[in-house]
This record gives C-alpha cells, sequence and structure tokens, in this order.
C-alpha cells in the first residue's frame, strides 16, 4: 500500500514540474543514515515521502505533525512528532536509527520565511553522532515560489513553480571530543553541510551571465498581470525595471558586436551607473569581454592597462569625463592610438527599428550566447609586484559561483534594496555590490563615489537601504557624519577590502544600532573568500572559508603560528595577463592562489588573519604595490647615485586602514620631491609615503636581501603602533 501510494504522489508531483536528483544508488545507501533537508514549505515531507528510497522514518516537528492533511497523505509512513529541544524526542529518534533505520529531520525545526536557511538545531547532529550514522544532505529548491509557502512579500509566488529535490551522497558527522563547547559545534558542522548543498544545489558552472540575468528576470520581473517593479537606480532617479535593463542591454550589445570583434576586449571608463549596467552585460550578452578601468589610478597606468589587456575600444560618457576632470587621460588615450566611444553620440545613432528589435528580443526571451562556463566575463585590474598593473581574468562560472556562494551565506529578496557605492572597477563593487543583487532579485541604488559621506547617508535613509557593502574608511566616515536614524533599515553590511575596526565596528553597533561583518578576499578570487554571516560572526575574525572552497596553509619561514593561506575553487580567476606579456593568459598553478595573507584557522573553522607576507598595502581599501613605492622612491633620488638604501613599508593607520612609511638613510629625501615626481610623470596620489624615516642603516639578511619584517618591526615600535 505504501508503494502505491508513494506511486501516486510521484505521479502528480512529476506533472507539477517536480523532479527529483538522487546523486545515490538505493543499493549503494547505508543501513541508517539521517537525512536532513531545508525547509521551504509545508509540502516538502510529502515530497521527500514520495522519492526518497526505503522507508524512512520522518521525524515531524509540530507544526507540521499538527495539519491533518499532512498526516492523511502520510498515513502509510512511519511518522513520529519530534520537538528539536525536547530530550525524550531526541533519545526516541537515536534508538530508531542505531537499531538500523534512516530517518528524515528539517534542522531547520521550522519553514523558512526568506527562503533560505535560518536558524538550524543541534538535533540532527547529535541523532548522527550518538546513532554513529552517515548525515545525508538534502535541497529542495522551487518551492519556496509555491502558494505553499511562507514567503509571501519576500519573493514572487506562482501557481506551478519548477521544482527541484537534490539528494547528495552520505557524509561521515562525527564530534571532536576536545571542543568547550559542543552544543555551538553540532549546530555548526550541520549548517555547514547544508550551505554546502544550498551551494551545490543552486550553483550551474555553465551559464553565462546574460543568461542568468534573463532567468532572474522571468522570476521577478512582474507583479501581477500589469506591473512591472523597478529593481535598478541610479543618481539620475529614473528606476529601471528588469525589462529596461535587459532591453538597454540588447541596444547596446548588437552596437558594439558591430563594432568590435568576437570574445575581444573592451575598456570600460565609466562610473556606477545604469548606464554601466547595461553595457557590461550588452558586451556579455553577444560575447565581448568587458575591461573594467580604474579611473583613480591617473593616465599613466590607464594605458597600461589598455595595452596589457589589448584593448582598442574605450567606453565612456562626456559627462563623467567632465564631472571627473579626466580630459587629460582621454588625450593620452587617443594619442596611444585608442578609440574612444561617448555612450552621449551612440545614443544619436540608436534607431527606432534597433529598439524594436531589442523588445522583440525581449519578449521571445532570447539569450544570444547561453553558454558561459569557463570563458572570459571581465576583465579587472590589481597591482603587479613591480607596480604596472596586471589583468585578472575572470569567467562566467568564477563570477557565478561567487555569487551562489553569498547567498548561500546571506539570503536576499524582494524586499532588500541594496545600495552600493564600491566602484565597478574594483571586484567587491562588480561581483558583490552589483551583479550579486541583480542576479538575486534585490533592489539595487548605485551611487557613483563612497566619499560623498553626508550624501550617501541621506540617500540611505531616504530609499530605505537594508543591504550596504563598503570598507573601514567609508563605514567610518558614514557613521560619524550621519543621523542615528538614517541607517535605521540596515540588517546587515559586510566591510571588505580592509580589516574592519574595532572602533568602527563598536560606533555602528553603539551609535547607530547596525551590526558591522568582515569579509576578506581580492580580485582574484571573484572576490570573496571568507566571510561571516548573522548566524556565525566573530569579532576579529574574517569569517569562514565560502562553499566549495579549498585550502591549505604553507608554512612561511620566520612565522611561528599559522601560514599562508592557498585557496582554490570555483571562484578562483582563469589567470593573470601580465604587462610584460600583453595579451597572453598565464593561468595559476594548479588551480591554487597564495593570498599572501598569514592566517590561523580555529577548531571551527573561523579564520584570522595574523600578517602580510606579500608587498601590498590597503590605503583606504585601495591596494598600493609596496615594490611599486619603493621603484618610484628610487627613481625620483636616481640622480644622487646609488649609495642611498630605501626600504618601504605599511603600517596600521586610524582612518584610512595602513599607510605607506619610506625609511632610508638619504636625508635629501622629502615629501614634496616625491610628489612634484608623482605628479610630473602621472602616477597616483597613493604612491606617496605619508611618513619619512630616516635610519643609518636598514635591516637586510644574510644574503644581503633587504629584511623588510625586520624593518616593519622597527618601523612599528619608532611609531608607538607594536601593539
Amino acid at each position: 500500500m505504501r508503494n502505491f501510494v508513494r506511486f501516486c504522489l510521484r505521479t502528480v508531483f512529476r506533472c507539477f514540474k517536480v523532479r527529483a536528483n538522487i546523486a545515490v544508488n538505493e543499493k549503494n545507501l547505508p543501513k541508517k543514515a539521517v537525512y536532513i533537508s531545508n525547509h521551504v514549505s509545508y509540502l516538502d515531507p510529502l515530497i521527500l515521502f514520495a522519492f526518497l528510497p526505503g522507508n524512512p522514518i520522518f521525524a515531524l516537528n509540530g507544526h507540521l505533525y499538527r495539519h491533518k492533511w499532512i498526516r492523511f497523505f502520510m498515513k502509510t509512513a512511519d511518522i513520529m512528532p519530534f520537538n528539536p529541544i525536547e530530550p525524550g524526542d531526541i533519545k526516541e529518534l537515536i534508538a530508531k536509527v542505531d537499531s538500523g533505520r534512516r530517518c528524515v529531520i528539517f534542522p531547520e525545526g521550522r519553514i523558512t520565511e526568506n527562503g533560505g536557511l535560518m536558524k538550524i538545531y543541534e538535533a540532527p547532529g547529535l541523532v548522527a553522532d550518538k546513532s554513529n550514522a552517515p548525515i545525508i544532505p538534502i535541497w529542495i529548491s522551487g518551492l519556496q515560489y509555491g502558494y505553499f509557502s511562507k514567503t509571501k512579500g519576500k519573493l514572487p509566488h506562482r501557481p506551478l513553480p519548477k521544482v527541484m529535490v537534490t539528494v547528495k551522497g552520505p557524509r561521515r558527522f562525527k564530534l571532536k571530543d576536545n571542543l568547550r563547547r559542543q552544543r555551538d559545534h553540532i549546530s555548526n558542522e550541520v549548517y555547514m553541510i547544508m550551505r554546502e548543498m544550498c551551494f551545490e544545489a543552486l550553483y550551474n558552472p555553465d551559464i553565462s551571465l546574460f543568461a542568468h540575468l534573463m532567468k532572474t528576470a522571468k522570476v521577478h520581473s512582474k507583479k501581477g498581470f500589469l506591473s512591472r517593479p523597478n529593481f535598478v537606480e541610479d543618481i539620475k532617479r529614473e528606476p529601471n525595471s528588469y525589462k529596461d535593463i535587459l532591453i538597454k542591454s540588447y541596444v547596446l550589445g548588437k552596437y558594439f558586436k558591430k563594432k568590435c570583434g568576437h570574445f575581444e576586449h573592451v575598456a570600460l571608463l565609466l562610473p556606477n551607473s545604469i548606464a554601466a549596467v547595461c553595457t557590461f552585460f550588452g558586451l556579455s550578452a553577444y560575447e565581448r569581454v568587458p575591461v573594467m578601468l580604474n579611473f583613480s589610478v591617473g593616465a599613466k597606468n590607464m594605458t597600461s592597462m589598455c595595452k596589457t589587456a589589448q584593448v582598442k575600444m574605450v567606453i565612456t560618457s562626456k559627462l563623467f569625463i567632465r564631472n571627473a576632470k579626466l580630459e587629460t587621460v582621454v588625450e593620452v588615450m587617443k594619442a596611444n592610438g585608442l578609440n574612444v566611444v561617448y555612450l552621449e553620440d551612440l545614443a544619436r545613432e540608436i534607431t527606432l527599428w534597433n529598439k524594436i528589435s531589442a523588445f522583440l528580443h525581449y519578449k521571445i526571451k532570447r539569450v544570444p550566447h547561453r553558454h558561459g562556463g569557463d570563458r572570459k566575463a571581465a576583465i579587472l585590474f590589481t597591482s603587479g609586484s613591480e607596480g604596472a598593473p596586471k589583468a585578472v581574468v575572470l569567467s562566467h562560472a568564477n563570477i557565478i559561483s561567487n555569487i551562489k556562494q553569498m547567498s548561500a551565506l546571506e539570503t536576499v529578496n524582494i524586499t532588500d534594496t541594496v545600495f552600493n557605492a564600491l566602484p565597478m572597477f574594483h571586484s567587491f563593487g562588480l561581483t558583490v555590490g552589483t551583479i550579486f543583487p541583480l542576479l538575486e532579485g534585490a533592489k539595487l541604488f548605485l551611487y557613483p563615489s563612497p566619499l560623498h559621506y553626508r550624501v550617501v547617508a541621506e540617500i540611505v535613509y531616504e530609499i530605505g537601504a537594508t543591504i550596504m557593502f563598503g570598507t573601514d574608511t567609508f563605514f567610518r566616515g558614514y557613521g560619524k557624519i550621519a543621523h542615528p536614524f538614517d541607517f535605521h533599515n540596515v540588517r546587515f553590511m559586510f566591510g571588505g577590502a580592509e580589516a574592519v575596526k574595532p572602533d568602527t565596528r563598536n560606533m555602528w553597533m553603539e551609535r547607530l544600532g547596525v551590526r558591522v561583518m568582515e569579509a576578506y578576499g581580492s580580485t582574484e578570487c571573484s572576490p570573496v573568500v571568507t566571510a561571516n554571516n548573522n548566524i556565525f560572526n566573530r569579532f576579529g575574525s574574517i569569517g569562514k572559508l565560502l562553499p566549495a572552497i579549498e585550502y591549505k596553509i604553507e608554512k612561511v619561514d620566520g612565522i611561528e603560528n599559522g601560514g599562508e593561506l592557498c585557496v582554490r575553487g570555483p571562484n578562483i580567476m582563469k589567470g593573470y595577463i601580465l604587462p610584460e606579456n600583453p595579451g597572453v593568459l598565464v593561468p595559476l598553478k594548479d588551480g591554487w592562489y597564495h593570498t599572501g595573507d598569514v592566517v590561523e584557522i580555529d577548531e571551527i573553522g573561523f579564520v584570522y588573519i595574523k600578517d602580510r607576507i606579500k608587498r601590498f598595502a590597503k590605503v583606504g581599501g585601495e591596494m598600493v604595490s609596496l615594490n611599486a613605492v619603493e621603484n618610484m622612491v628610487r627613481s625620483a633620488f636616481e640622480w644622487m647615485g646609488a649609495e642611498f638604501d630605501y626600504g618601504v613599508v605599511a603600517v596600521p593607520h586610524e582612518s584610512k586602514g595602513e599607510q605607506i612609511v619610506l625609511v632610508t638613510n638619504n636625508k635629501s629625501a622629502t615629501q614634496d620631491v616625491l610628489h612634484s615626481y608623482i605628479k610630473n610623470n602621472g602616477m597616483s596620489e597613493l604612491y606617496l609615503p605619508r611618513v619619512i624615516l630616516y635610519h643609518e642603516q636598514l635591516p637586510v639578511f644574510a644574503t644581503g636581501k633587504a629584511d623588510n619584517v625586520t624593518l616593519k618591526k622597527e618601523v612599528l615600535a619608532e611609531l608607538n603602533l607594536a601593539s
């Protein structure tokens, strides 16, 4: 009878677009096991009863067990009422599993209200540990958009959402006896398994960015029969819907398809704006590769970027060039043979037929190139070891995987408004600040500069932003100037690019009532590698590694505790394009990226940065090569001879994160001379050392190589920063 009921349920569910992907054969399933599943609707136990092999015990929480129609359809199943905090219920379930049964538990204990993971109870881990049974993770996706869920108002509901039930292989679960807080560890381990499962179930490594945008638009673009909610806005205050964004992307994409070749690198010199978003997705839709130029580094470095990436065309805006005073940069680019295209001029070339064609493409949901995978999606720049910018090539899979990793960490929905002032030429601003909310269905407000502290606070208050991304420097500026009510709607903030200082965190918590969480990453990692979240957050830590990221700790000479963090995963870049070899992709060896940061990882997975071995400084969130600064100093005083020594280190700074200190035995070295040299050579002002110290002798190794570790210790002691 049980098999007949399950067959009928399976037939009905399949008619309603429910599919199951079970990775393990029933014959290979362990005799006893604990199924753990996310909980998105009232239909969850019925679907699992229909599709799971064998005859597992269903441990149903009170809100499910009390529903008569659930008990009616599962009359032939083995069900029991279960309270995850009741010791008696846990002991009973342990005994049943220990006798050789498989059971199904919903670790969250209740149906999700936001579509993602909520609080995780330790009961599933206790049952698995005490009965010595493996855990089999399950992820149900799609039902959160159905009428049997509790996400009304937060996610768009429709009658027949596509549902996928993913079941992975067994995973062993064993507690560590030496842990001080076993209960926290149990729920932590179960949560990490579920988070990993969330990423594996939702991540499609083959889809392109534009195809994913179209997929999101199909779900979120309509509200009712006629209403189309607006999702993107910038300082022009002209909100755009997904329909508007897609049509503009089609128009721009088809225009540039005729102007440049397949997979050609096309530079974008644009601020945060709807125009920048549409240009980025338009190029991506027709397999042209956007190259994001950092307009804060000066004409020399921007020209170097274009040469490294072999760019022929630069897309920009006359209004932006005028407001940002970049006329000299444009002249230098033209002098170097680059074709500078202004969006204002392009607008006059767009015909009515171009707009009609784009509208028809949108109506039939045509995606020019659906497959992304390992193909180049964007090129960004990071400082090279010798100062010339080197290109970081990110694929579609890199960017989308990092978005899904962040989605597994924190769920966003249509009630959220993301305020992003981080520039799109930074990986944090592009992937997390811009593409993440667009592909996850949250509203997005783009602001061109994070430095307008008073204006930013006012706009956040006006639009009721709920999510913000930034750096410690910017958060400190906003917090000092803002009214206590400006950020009352913000439910979480992520700080990256530089360490979030305790003073900043305390100011936001005490004065504004907002918890600032810290994330860590790099451009090469698309960018996020680790992050805290609302469930697991430790001050002083950069959080836990995101799902699907492998790591290893390599020993560093001279450092006793910890080692260099090396990571590998789907979000790690395709490789570098180096200035000395333009256009040639240099992949990472075996896919491992060496972060250059010395870290320690505690017993439950929190990562702590102890030191940095790479020669970089983070000044106000900007990466500055210390080798480049040192070379600049040597060049500036080259006329004085080679008998002088120069050393450059980075030390903590109260507001900028870090500052650059020059140590030399050349008493003629002054800031005025260096500032004139930087200005005359079109270099970034960030290269200017803010402190110059004079030492008779600089520390060196026995081999004669500069001992920068010892030099930094001396500088910290001299500036009273050793603590």
